[in-house]
Parts: structure tokens; C-alpha cells; sequence
């Protein structure tokens, strides 16, 4: 009716997952997600552990059965209860790319698992402490890969060779979803950057940085919280289908990379990608989803 405004949607709260979105914890439902890093240690013990100062995350060369688990980008320290701990294995948040081969190879590795990022939380009740959270990335959600595979994509097309330079950021997200009075210590560490450098003789538009682009990825944040025992074996069940290791059916790094693009992804970067005829046709049926990740056999240059 004319004159009458809907009431503004609460906020969530960061104490424990409802009951509704308990009942919807499937994986193709998680856009992203975030839990504090101790209950993510409890739940998830196969993919991370406590060693003196250390955190354990398993790398490639890992047993078969750990080899599911998340990217870590990180830049090597993560700070738990005030102490802090060294990641002894992680993807740097900003990376050098040189040449076709290691684009491709990062592309592929940024896409083939959940990403995970750690953040300190000041909250309204007392802003003299920090707590810190798991934010998590499901690069399998359409959605999500879609803006992280367009903006790659974009940006070869745009720069025809150049160099470039082109950041993910996720700030934005989480500070919508986190409560009035709570604020991110550290919000650099939400976001992740690669720099391709060409063999271009003249690099005008690189050389005064109007070769950098930005990608605010956006989606539905999904609270994981819970003191619940009840609730807690529920999380820990959707955070291992989550990380399953992905089996792949051909071979997808080569030639049908992209789920927003009907060409290789060689034509890609070469700049030759045909546009998608519309954004709403499904990307399911391209998607293999829900799926298990299958991991590398060579060593990761980018950890």
C-alpha cells in the first residue's frame, strides 16, 4: 500500500547460526561464510592444527585424504586469542605473474578450493579485544566464481597484452553483514591481488596505474557461529562437503575453464571471448556442483 514502508531487515547476530539457516546448510546455498577461527579448529582438524606457534595447513604434497581443505590467502601470520602463529602454508595475498603458463596455473589454483581468509573482530561490548574469524569463499557457488572468473576475464580483454594489475576485495561484504558497533581490525587482509607483467615494449597505461582495476565480489554472508553441540556436528558435516576434493571429468584447466565463457580459455586471453548471450542462463548444468576438488600432484608456486 501507498504510504507504508517495510521495516529494515535486522542485522545478524554473530553469537550462533539460527535455526533457519541451519535447515538450508547446503553447500550450494553458501555463497560466504564466517565462524571464529577456534571453531573452525575444533570442527575442521584434518585441514588445520596447533603446533607451538604454528599453524598447520596441509600443502600439496599432503596424504590424498587431507588434500580437500581451503586456500589460505594469507601474508604468513594469523593472530588466535592475542597469540600469534605462523601459517606453513598459504597463498600470498599479492602475486607476480610473468607469463601465460603462470597465469593459468593461478587461475586454477585460486578457483580449485574455498578460499579462507582470517579477520580480527572488535565488538561494540568491548572494543579492547579482538576476535578472530574465518571468512570463507565458496569459489564453487556460481554466483561467486562468476564475479571472480568475469573479472579476470575482463581485464585481459581490456588491457590487449599490457600489464595489468587486478585486486578481489571482500571488505564490502563483511561489513554489511557484521552487527552495528563491530568493526574489522584488518580489512587489507579480505581482499587478494595478482599483477601480470607483459613483455610490452611501451606500457603507458600501466606505467601511471590506469591499468588497475578492483572487483568488490558481493554475496550472501552465511553465519556459522554456534555453541550448540547439536548445531556444531551440522557445521562440521557442510564444512567437509564443502572442502571435498573435486574430481575433474576432462581436462578442465585447458580448454573450458571458464564457466562464464563458451570459449577456452586461451581464447580468452588472447582476447577473443565471444560474450555469454545472457547473464541468467544456468550455469549448474556447466558447473560440476555439488563436487569433490581434486588437488595438485606438483608442487604450488604460488604457497
Amino acid at each position: 500500500m501507498a504510504g507504508v514502508e517495510s521495516a529494515p531487515a535486522a542485522r545478524p547476530s554473530l553469537t550462533s547460526i539460527s535455526s533457519g539457516e541451519l535447515r538450508s546448510l547446503w553447500t550450494c546455498d553458501c555463497e560466504l561464510a564466517l565462524l571464529p577461527l577456534a571453531q573452525l579448529l575444533r570442527l575442521q582438524p584434518g585441514s588445520f592444527q596447533l603446533r607451538g606457534d604454528q599453524l598447520v595447513v596441509p600443502g600439496p604434497a599432503e596424504p590424498a585424504a587431507t588434500r580437500g581443505g581451503f586456500n589460505v590467502f594469507s601474508d604468513g601470520l594469523v593472530r588466535l586469542d592475542g597469540q600469534l602463529y605462523r601459517l606453513s602454508s598459504y597463498i600470498r595475498r599479492y602475486v607476480e605473474l610473468t607469463n601465460y603458463c603462470a597465469y593459468k596455473d593461478y587461475r586454477e589454483t585460486i578457483l580449485s578450493k574455498p578460499m579462507l581468509f582470517f579477520i580480527n573482530v572488535q565488538t561494540k561490548k568491548d572494543s579492547s579485544k579482538e576476535r578472530t574469524y574465518a571468512f570463507l569463499v565458496n569459489t564453487r557457488h556460481p554466483k561467486i566464481r562468476r564475479q571472480i572468473e568475469q573479472g579476470m576475464d575482463m581485464v585481459i580483454s581490456s588491457v590487449i597484452g599490457e600489464s595489468y594489475w587486478l585486486q578481489f576485495d571482500f571488505q564490502e561484504a563483511v561489513k554489511n553483514f557484521l552487527p552495528p558497533g563491530n568493526k574489522v581490525v584488518n580489512g587489507k587482509d579480505l581482499s587478494f591481488a595478482y599483477e601480470f607483467k607483459a613483455d610490452a615494449l611501451f606500457d603507458f597505461f600501466y606505467w601511471f596505474g590506469l591499468s588497475n582495476s578492483t572487483v568488490k565480489v558481493n554475496g550472501k554472508v552465511l553465519n556459522l557461529s554456534s555453541t550448540s553441540p547439536e548445531k556444531k556436528e551440522t557445521i562440521k558435516l557442510f564444512l567437509e562437503k564443502m572442502s571435498e576434493p573435486l574430481i575433474r571429468r576432462s581436462s578442465f584447466s585447458d580448454r573450458k575453464f571458464s564457466v562464464t565463457s563458451r570459449g577456452s580459455l586461451d581464447e580468452v586471453f588472447n582476447c577473443n571471448l565471444a560474450p555469454r548471450s545472457s547473464l541468467m542462463e544456468p550455469l549448474l548444468a556447466e558447473l560440476p556442483f555439488p563436487c569433490v576438488l581434486e588437488s595438485e600432484e606438483t608442487p604450488n608456486p604460488f604457497i
